[in-house]
């Protein structure tokens, strides 16, 4: 089951291909060896699969529940975890 799932991250997880092996890196590029157009390319390609999901990370850390400590009950946190998720999923569909 886990084969099937990929992870497309950035460079910060650039040891991930090790614990995963169904995993997409972006290329690196430095000064000898700069990036070519296929390698540039592959890159964009990541990065705007990525970006939807980075978008709703993003929407739900502005709620605060994500990004501080939760200070309510703990039994409704799935509650409202899931009310922020279908105002995300209710503003994008929008």
């Amino acid at each position: 089951m886990l084969e099937r799932i990929q992870a497309k991250v950035d460079t910060g997880f650039l040891s991930i291909d090790k614990l995963h092996k169904n995993s997409q890196i972006p290329k690196k590029s430095s000064k000898k060896h700069p990036l070519t157009k296929d390698e540039k390319a592959y890159n964009r390609a990541i990065s705007s699969e990525r970006v939807t999901n980075e978008h709703v990370i993003g929407f739900i850390k502005r709620f605060k529940i994500l990004s501080e400590r939760y200070r309510n009950r703990r039994k409704r946190f799935g509650l409202r975890f899931n009310l922020l998720a279908g105002i995300c999923n209710f503003d994008r569909a929008i």
